[in-house]
Protein backbone atom coordinates (compact mmCIF):
# COMPACT_ATOMS: atom_id res chain seq x y z
CA UNK A 1 0.00 0.00 0.00
CA UNK A 2 1.25 3.81 -1.02
CA UNK A 3 -1.28 6.04 0.34
CA UNK A 4 0.91 6.44 3.97
CA UNK A 5 4.23 7.95 3.99
CA UNK A 6 6.25 4.21 3.77
CA UNK A 7 4.88 1.58 1.34
CA UNK A 8 3.73 -1.72 3.80
CA UNK A 9 1.74 -4.66 3.74
CA UNK A 10 -0.69 -6.18 6.45
CA UNK A 11 -2.06 -8.41 8.26
CA UNK A 12 -5.44 -6.93 9.60
CA UNK A 13 -6.54 -8.08 13.08
CA UNK A 14 -9.15 -10.57 14.53
CA UNK A 15 -10.47 -7.52 16.34
CA UNK A 16 -12.89 -5.28 14.87
CA UNK A 17 -11.30 -2.10 16.03
CA UNK A 18 -8.06 -0.91 19.31
CA UNK A 19 -6.30 -3.81 18.24
CA UNK A 20 -2.72 -3.87 19.39
CA UNK A 21 -0.31 -2.83 16.61
CA UNK A 22 2.91 -4.35 15.41
CA UNK A 23 5.21 -2.49 12.91
CA UNK A 24 8.25 -4.69 11.19
CA UNK A 25 11.23 -3.15 10.05
CA UNK A 26 13.33 -5.00 7.94
CA UNK A 27 17.18 -5.26 7.80
CA UNK A 28 19.65 -3.49 4.80
CA UNK A 29 19.20 -4.89 1.31
CA UNK A 30 15.82 -6.94 2.08
CA UNK A 31 12.09 -5.37 2.32
CA UNK A 32 8.99 -5.65 3.54
CA UNK A 33 8.32 -9.32 2.56
CA UNK A 34 11.18 -10.58 4.63
CA UNK A 35 9.86 -10.23 8.37
CA UNK A 36 6.48 -10.38 6.76
CA UNK A 37 6.76 -14.35 7.24
CA UNK A 38 6.43 -13.57 11.16
CA UNK A 39 3.06 -12.31 10.77
CA UNK A 40 0.80 -15.92 10.45
CA UNK A 41 2.87 -17.36 13.80
CA UNK A 42 1.56 -14.15 16.01
CA UNK A 43 -1.32 -13.96 17.70
CA UNK A 44 -4.90 -13.18 15.88
CA UNK A 45 -5.57 -9.90 18.10
CA UNK A 46 -2.08 -8.52 16.17
CA UNK A 47 -2.83 -5.85 13.61
CA UNK A 48 0.44 -6.28 11.74
CA UNK A 49 2.30 -3.86 9.39
CA UNK A 50 5.58 -4.69 7.32
CA UNK A 51 7.19 -1.59 6.17
CA UNK A 52 9.47 -0.92 3.37
CA UNK A 53 12.67 1.16 3.87
CA UNK A 54 12.82 4.56 2.07
CA UNK A 55 16.03 4.17 0.32
CA UNK A 56 16.27 1.60 -2.72
CA UNK A 57 18.85 -0.65 -3.47
CA UNK A 58 20.36 -1.87 -6.91
CA UNK A 59 20.01 -4.48 -8.21
CA UNK A 60 17.22 -5.09 -5.52
CA UNK A 61 16.31 -4.40 -1.72
CA UNK A 62 16.02 -1.39 0.11
CA UNK A 63 17.81 0.50 3.07
CA UNK A 64 16.70 2.70 5.43
CA UNK A 65 20.07 4.48 5.37
CA UNK A 66 23.72 4.23 3.34
CA UNK A 67 26.12 2.06 4.99
CA UNK A 68 29.93 2.52 4.39
CA UNK A 69 31.18 -1.04 4.80
CA UNK A 70 35.23 0.26 4.68
CA UNK A 71 34.87 2.64 7.08
CA UNK A 72 35.48 1.96 10.63
CA UNK A 73 32.59 2.07 13.06
CA UNK A 74 32.34 6.14 13.64
CA UNK A 75 31.89 5.79 10.23
CA UNK A 76 29.54 2.98 9.62
CA UNK A 77 26.21 4.73 9.13
CA UNK A 78 24.68 7.82 7.00
CA UNK A 79 23.76 9.15 10.43
CA UNK A 80 21.74 12.35 8.60
CA UNK A 81 19.63 9.49 6.53
CA UNK A 82 19.29 7.47 9.85
CA UNK A 83 17.30 10.24 11.38
CA UNK A 84 15.24 11.26 8.07
CA UNK A 85 14.21 7.81 8.34
CA UNK A 86 13.57 8.02 12.17
CA UNK A 87 11.31 10.89 11.97
CA UNK A 88 9.39 9.37 8.38
CA UNK A 89 8.80 6.43 10.87
CA UNK A 90 7.57 8.37 13.76
CA UNK A 91 5.37 10.24 10.99
CA UNK A 92 4.21 6.90 9.46
CA UNK A 93 2.92 5.61 12.87
CA UNK A 94 0.64 8.49 13.10
CA UNK A 95 -0.47 7.84 9.70
CA UNK A 96 -0.94 4.88 10.41
CA UNK A 97 -2.45 5.13 13.45
CA UNK A 98 -5.46 7.30 11.58
CA UNK A 99 -6.01 5.11 8.80
CA UNK A 100 -6.16 1.31 10.49
CA UNK A 101 -8.40 0.48 13.66
CA UNK A 102 -5.75 0.07 16.23
CA UNK A 103 -4.78 1.53 18.92
CA UNK A 104 -2.64 4.10 19.90
CA UNK A 105 -1.28 3.37 23.90
CA UNK A 106 -0.47 -0.01 22.71
CA UNK A 107 1.99 0.02 19.47
CA UNK A 108 4.81 -2.43 19.22
CA UNK A 109 8.10 -2.10 16.97
CA UNK A 110 9.76 -5.34 15.79
CA UNK A 111 12.86 -4.19 13.75
CA UNK A 112 15.85 -6.63 12.23
CA UNK A 113 19.41 -5.42 11.92
CA UNK A 114 19.15 -1.61 10.48
CA UNK A 115 15.53 -1.73 11.17
CA UNK A 116 16.29 -2.33 15.14
CA UNK A 117 18.95 0.08 14.95
CA UNK A 118 16.24 2.40 13.92
CA UNK A 119 13.15 0.81 16.35
CA UNK A 120 15.44 2.32 19.24
CA UNK A 121 15.89 5.34 17.69
CA UNK A 122 12.21 6.10 17.43
CA UNK A 123 11.46 5.08 20.68
CA UNK A 124 13.79 6.44 22.51
CA UNK A 125 13.12 9.98 20.33
CA UNK A 126 9.30 9.80 20.14
CA UNK A 127 8.70 7.45 23.75
CA UNK A 128 5.29 8.83 23.68
CA UNK A 129 3.80 6.78 20.37
CA UNK A 130 5.66 3.08 21.49
CA UNK A 131 5.18 0.65 24.27
CA UNK A 132 7.20 -2.56 23.24
CA UNK A 133 10.34 -2.78 21.41
CA UNK A 134 11.56 -6.24 19.74
CA UNK A 135 15.14 -5.84 18.89
CA UNK A 136 16.94 -8.46 16.96
CA UNK A 137 20.43 -8.54 15.29
CA UNK A 138 20.89 -4.72 15.92
CA UNK A 139 22.09 -1.95 18.53
CA UNK A 140 21.65 1.10 20.03
CA UNK A 141 23.52 4.21 17.86
CA UNK A 142 23.12 6.96 20.29
CA UNK A 143 24.02 9.32 17.29
CA UNK A 144 20.62 8.79 16.54
CA UNK A 145 18.71 10.55 18.94
CA UNK A 146 18.65 12.87 22.11
CA UNK A 147 18.11 11.27 25.21
CA UNK A 148 15.04 12.59 27.32
CA UNK A 149 14.45 12.25 30.87
CA UNK A 150 13.85 9.17 32.40
CA UNK A 151 9.88 9.71 33.02
CA UNK A 152 9.83 9.50 29.67
CA UNK A 153 10.60 6.16 29.19
CA UNK A 154 9.13 4.29 32.31
CA UNK A 155 6.25 2.99 30.22
CA UNK A 156 8.82 1.23 27.62
CA UNK A 157 9.35 -2.60 27.36
CA UNK A 158 12.78 -3.99 25.38
CA UNK A 159 13.47 -6.96 23.85
CA UNK A 160 16.76 -7.13 22.66
CA UNK A 161 18.44 -10.51 21.24
CA UNK A 162 21.98 -11.05 18.86
CA UNK A 163 23.71 -14.17 17.45
CA UNK A 164 26.59 -14.87 19.38
CA UNK A 165 28.45 -15.54 15.76
CA UNK A 166 27.00 -12.60 14.04
CA UNK A 167 29.69 -11.60 11.09
CA UNK A 168 27.68 -8.52 10.33
CA UNK A 169 27.47 -6.22 13.81
CA UNK A 170 29.30 -7.63 16.28
CA UNK A 171 28.33 -9.12 19.68
CA UNK A 172 29.99 -6.55 21.09
CA UNK A 173 27.83 -3.83 20.16
CA UNK A 174 24.83 -5.39 21.02
CA UNK A 175 25.85 -6.34 24.60
CA UNK A 176 26.08 -2.68 25.26
CA UNK A 177 21.76 -2.28 24.92
CA UNK A 178 21.05 -4.06 28.27
CA UNK A 179 23.67 -1.26 30.12
CA UNK A 180 22.20 1.56 28.08
CA UNK A 181 18.97 0.74 28.75
CA UNK A 182 19.50 0.27 32.58
CA UNK A 183 20.88 3.55 32.92
CA UNK A 184 17.56 5.01 31.96
CA UNK A 185 15.59 2.51 33.83
CA UNK A 186 13.75 1.19 31.08
CA UNK A 187 12.06 -2.73 31.71
CA UNK A 188 13.85 -4.65 29.26
CA UNK A 189 15.11 -8.68 28.59
CA UNK A 190 18.73 -9.48 26.57
CA UNK A 191 19.42 -12.88 25.46
CA UNK A 192 21.79 -14.27 23.22
CA UNK A 193 21.67 -17.48 20.41
CA UNK A 194 24.56 -19.39 18.92
CA UNK A 195 23.72 -18.54 15.34
CA UNK A 196 25.04 -15.67 12.94
CA UNK A 197 22.97 -12.62 11.76
CA UNK A 198 19.86 -14.39 12.12
CA UNK A 199 16.85 -15.10 13.94
CA UNK A 200 16.99 -18.83 15.26
CA UNK A 201 13.65 -20.71 16.11
CA UNK A 202 14.12 -20.48 19.85
CA UNK A 203 14.76 -16.93 19.30
CA UNK A 204 11.65 -16.48 17.68
CA UNK A 205 9.43 -18.04 20.38
CA UNK A 206 10.59 -16.65 23.27
CA UNK A 207 9.86 -12.76 22.24
CA UNK A 208 6.73 -14.01 20.81
CA UNK A 209 6.25 -15.60 24.14
CA UNK A 210 7.49 -11.88 25.52
CA UNK A 211 5.54 -10.05 23.28
CA UNK A 212 2.28 -12.06 24.56
CA UNK A 213 2.52 -10.84 28.10
CA UNK A 214 2.75 -7.37 26.95
CA UNK A 215 0.07 -6.99 24.47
Amino acid sequence: MTDLSLYHVIRESSLKDNAPLLILFHGYGSDENDLFSFASELPEELFIISARAPYPMQPYGNAWYAINFDADKGKWSDNEQAIQSRDLIAKFIDETIAKYPVNKDNVSLLGFSQGTILSYAVALSYPEKIKNVIALSGYVNEDLFNTLPKDHYKHLNFYCSHGSVDQVIPIDWARKAPEFLTALDINHKYSEFPVGHGVAPQNFYEFKEWLIKLI
